[in-house]
């Protein structure tokens, strides 16, 4: 089997009746996502990448058809089913840029699922659940304002939510107090800073909530400064954005840096070293949150097998993309329903991406 032909797309998502706010005074309204066919032997694959606007981690959505333009002539020829050697070959032909890399390898995971007659989750291990609860991001704002779109998604299924602090010090205590006031016997809330704290603010609001049972997650924007707070409190505590790296994360293991980390599909580079990052954190015994920046119906596809291949002992959460975005591409992607993400169990990523929605292709390599 030989890769033939690799095209890239680009849409934009508006979201859905909000500003979706964090740390640093970010926000967004609309988000530019890629998707990639690649076709190989009259079999297409599809994968996507969406980064959260430019400023939440190194990767921009201008950057990801310029990268495939520059590695992407040096796969045609390629079993895409040799997912390593396909691995080797991107990085070979470009220096990082992992999330451009990121839904090429995707895409090759969809082939191999195809061609096997296997879905993606049983290709990454099997799977472990017929769905999983996802969390519920609460945008930045006022703490009250914030406690109640808690109890609105709430009603919509969600048990689980991720609430974006990383602003003044004192306001988000005030955030945290009126999230805490707000949940329910069960439910599971991250205090999610996204690097907007120095670590004397982060371990001073920690300590504010001595006794309180919540998961902290990603104070710092360094590594170092994020384990100084670790060994500063008591709070569960999770790290996101620096874990970038084998490297680094098999240091955060070491340094017992965590208990639980967030693995982004794109900031590995796709789900091939994704897996891998999975596999070492359950053997590490920790909690994980699987996700990716942001996206669509294809990235939804993907952060299902990816979350349900994953032992339930060590699962945090997931996120989807039902209620937030203006344009689904895939009618038969993944959709919540009754509080629960089913995984997909067609061959490959289980989805069929309607074209006719795409336009035309940025890029084309043949």
């Amino acid at each position: 089997m030989r890769i033939e032909r690799i095209d890239v797309y680009q849409v934009t998502y508006k979201l859905v009746d909000h500003e979706y706010s964090w740390s640093n005074n970010n926000s967004v309204d609309r988000l530019v996502s890629t998707l990639v066919k690649v076709t190989a032997d009259g079999v297409h694959g599809w994968g996507e990448v969406c980064p959260l606007g430019p400023a939440y981690m190194a990767a921009h959505a201008g950057g990801v058809p310029a990268a495939i333009a520059e590695f992407g002539p040096g796969l045609i020829g390629l079993d895409p089913t040799r997912l390593r050697p396909l691995n080797d070959a991107m990085d070979r032909g470009l220096m990082g840029h992992a999330y451009a890399k990121s839904p090429v390898d995707m895409a090759c995971w969809d082939i191999l699922g195809k061609v096997s007659g296997l879905s993606v989750a049983e290709l990454m291990g099997g799977r472990f659940v017929d769905g999983y609860p996802p969390y519920r991001p609460i945008s930045q704002s006022e703490p009250e304002k914030m406690a109640d779109e808690l109890a609105m998604f709430r009603e919509k299924g969600y048990r689980r939510f991720q609430l974006k602090v990383g602003g003044d010090m004192r306001d988000d205590i005030e955030r945290i107090e009126a999230s805490l006031d707000a949940m329910e016997s069960g439910e599971v809330l991250v205090a999610d800073a996204n690097t907007g704290w120095t670590s004397a603010q982060a371990i001073t609001i920690a300590r504010a909530f001595e006794g309180d049972s919540f998961y902290m997650e990603q104070p710092c924007p360094t590594y170092d400064q994020s384990l100084r707070v670790r060994r500063n409190v008591t709070l569960p505590f999770n790290l996101d954005e620096v874990i970038d790296s084998f490297e680094v994360l098999n240091r955060a293991i070491s340094d017992g840096a965590m208990d639980g980390v967030n693995l982004k599909i794109s900031r590995w580079g796709g789900l091939t070293k994704a897996k891998l990052a999975r596999d070492i954190c359950e053997q590490a015994g920790l909690m994980m949150t699987l996700e990716d920046s942001w996206g669509g119906d294809v990235t939804a596809a993907a952060i299902a097998a990816f979350a349900g291949s994953v032992n339930p002992q060590y699962y945090l959460s997931s996120t989807d993309f039902d209620d937030d975005i203006d344009l689904h591409v895939a009618p038969d992607a993944p959709r919540r329903k009754d509080g629960l993400v089913p995984v997909p169990t067609s061959p490959g990523l289980g989805i069929t991406v309607d074209e006719s929605l795409l336009g035309e292709p940025v890029v084309t390599i043949k």
